[in-house]
């Protein structure tokens, strides 16, 4: 058995998410089809982390082992390319140790959120951003962003897991961001958070939570006070997937 790893990038504006979902287009379903068309195996690659519908990402990692070791690493990942719809591309392929996975190994995770205050968003990118014209005080953000640099319960920054819901034994809440910080680029606002590892929806839950002390003007210990809550419905909704961006994930 020959276990690869693939980086990929990805438009997710037309598929449900990453995960495989019956009757539905998702990105580890477009690529478990072209890697079973190209070998005739069929295997389900494994990604970092479960990207939601129109979520994209610049650096997903997906790891899957194959018997056949007749191919060659590079026309491996042009073949597939070649398969593959436009909005998903494998920008690089190697050969892993054999117990590498994807999701298991991974150590660290940086994914960015684009806020576009612009008056008007061009139809070329509204896909890409979560549009927000309104009023924001932007300083008072950029500080609550770093509030929640260190370990804590993000309880209260987490949407219920599906494939935890009946879980006896509910896994820990309890998660470390290195790095969290937010940025003008021209007419975008650009939150990026680093950690590792992520709960589900919690970083568009971090941006709702950013964009709720911006409008209101609240101070940024608002963010402590939610944290200490630990529950879901003392902090503010969910921001648009379509701002989301997983950018790099570290082993």
């Amino acid at each position: 058995m020959r276990n690869f790893k693939l980086t990929l990038a990805y438009d997710g504006s037309g598929f449900a998410g990453w995960q495989i979902q019956p009757d539905r287009r998702t990105i580890q379903g477009e690529l478990a089809n072209a890697i079973a068309e190209l070998t005739g195996e069929r295997v389900l690659p494994q990604g970092s982390g479960r990207t939601d519908a129109g979520v994209h990402a610049l650096g997903q990692v997906a790891s899957f082992a194959l018997e056949s070791a007749v191919i060659p690493l590079e026309n491996l990942w042009r073949a597939l390319n070649h398969r593959l719809p436009g909005a998903i591309r494998i920008v690089s392929a190697e050969e892993a140790s054999p117990d590498f996975h994807a999701r298991h190994a991974a150590r660290e995770k940086t994914y960015r959120y684009r806020i576009y205050r612009g008056e008007i968003c061009s139809p070329f990118k509204a896909n890409f951003v979560c549009h927000h014209p309104y009023p924001l005080d932007e300083p008072c953000m950029a500080q609550a962003a770093q509030v929640i640099v260190g370990e804590h319960d993000f309880t209260s920054l987490a949407a219920v897991d599906p494939e935890e819901r009946d879980n006896p034994q509910p896994k820990s809440n309890v998660r470390t961001i290195y790095r969290s910080s937010l940025r003008r680029e021209g007419e975008e606002l650009v939150y990026e958070v680093t950690g590792n590892g992520f709960l589900h929806h919690m970083v568009r839950n971090i941006v709702g939570m950013l964009l709720w002390i911006g409008k209101n003007k609240l101070p940024p210990e608002e963010m402590t006070r939610v944290l200490a809550a630990r529950d879901r419905s003392a902090a503010a909704a969910t921001a648009p997937a379509q701002g989301l961006y997983l950018v790099e994930v570290k082993y």
